[in-house]
């Protein structure tokens, strides 16, 4: 694995790291926030190209606000109010999306450095990142160390991602990583020629704060049905409350087997260029977003799609969704594969 110095973040060491997933594809990773730099995808002419949203330097991703390929937590996504009730204690988060909680405040996950070290993996050299996040960081009860490993896959051409955290005390978990995917590559300033499937037959609707309302809707008859694939800009713009809500797209969507084990959640096709993606999870959740608030010269609006797998957004503040509780002495672990050569439709 190829590691090179990439700056200093408040007197901590940042590297970039240079992985090898095989058939063609190499990813960059930085210990700064976990993010996904650069992915680098042949395209059917075997011509490569990066398919991911990033930055050239460490000094970008310190000001940016768009959590752009970052490891996300505590709590991905939103939680209302900006505050949780756990074992009769309110514990008080963050408000930094409105009154609410999002990606665990301004100073998450995103924002830290994180301990690197390079590991043997089953399928090769792996990248493993560790950080401890101390009881009260950004309202959070507990000392909840995290490790988390980027590594090639069984069949090449794909990142897996492996998530682990343990507390001392009761606390809420939910991670994932928040990378933008443009398989048309860099330059591309649009996603909505791009062609997806979900495999979820139900979703959870939004209010106009982005706060699921605690329903589970069918997405038969909406634009938010996504089961048979179908262009992205198709219905981006739809005349319908959800969309209004979203400004686009941007739901959670209940998994078909969702936390069963490792299964396929979504696949992306890019006809032009020929790439594709498929996204594996063991969580129930998977939150397509289109890019709706992004506004850069460099990552213009929609120029990018997240598929966030996760526990569904304010869990914690609804008790019959899945559930974030991460217990004293009890090990949080999900896992997560971006597959950029996908074997069939499996």
């Amino acid at each position: 694995m190829e590691r090179k110095a990439w700056g200093v973040v408040e007197g901590q060491s940042v590297e970039l790291f240079s992985l090898d997933l095989g058939g063609g594809v190499r990813a960059k990773i930085t210990n700064f926030g976990g993010a996904i730099v650069s992915v680098e995808v042949p395209d059917r002419h075997g011509i490569p190209g990066d398919v991911v949203l990033g930055y050239d330097s460490v000094e970008d991703y310190v000001k940016c606000t768009s959590s752009l390929g970052v490891l996300v937590g505590r709590y991905a996504n939103r939680i209302e109010g900006a505050e949780f009730t756990l074992g009769g204690t309110t514990y008080k988060l963050a408000a930094n999306d409105g009154r609410n909680h999002l990606h665990g405040g301004p100073g998450g996950f995103g924002k830290v450095v994180w301990e690197p070290k390079v590991v043997q993996t089953e399928f090769g050299e792996g990248l493993q990142l560790t950080y401890l996040s101390p009881h009260g960081e950004e309202g959070y009860p507990g000392n909840l160390k995290v490790q988390v490993t980027y590594a090639p896959t069984a069949q090449g051409g794909g990142l897996r991602i492996d998530y682990q955290a343990e507390t001392d005390q009761d606390t809420i978990v939910n991670l994932t990583n928040h990378a933008y995917f443009n398989l048309a590559g860099r330059g591309s300033h649009s996603i909505l020629d791009h062609e997806l499937e979900l495999r979820a037959n139900f979703f959870t609707p939004i209010n106009a704060e982005g706060i699921p309302t605690g329903e589970i809707l069918k997405v038969e008859g909406t634009p938010l049905d996504f089961r048979m694939k179908k262009e992205i800009g198709l219905d981006i713009d739809a005349d319908h409350e959800q969309i209004r809500a979203g400004r686009g797209y941007d739901h959670n969507w209940v998994l078909n087997d969702g936390g069963s084990g490792l299964i396929r959640a979504a696949r992306v096709d890019h006809p032009f260029s020929g790439r594709s993606l498929e996204v594996w999870t063991t969580k129930p959740g998977i939150q397509f977003y289109t890019g709706n608030f992004l506004n850069s010269t460099r990552h213009p609006y929609r120029s990018g799609l997240c598929l966030e797998t996760q526990f569904f957004p304010n869990s914690p503040r609804i008790a019959h969704f899945p559930s974030a509780l991460l217990r004293a002495g009890e090990v949080y672990q999900h896992t997560t594969i971006y597959d950029f050569a996908p074997k069939g439709t499996a």
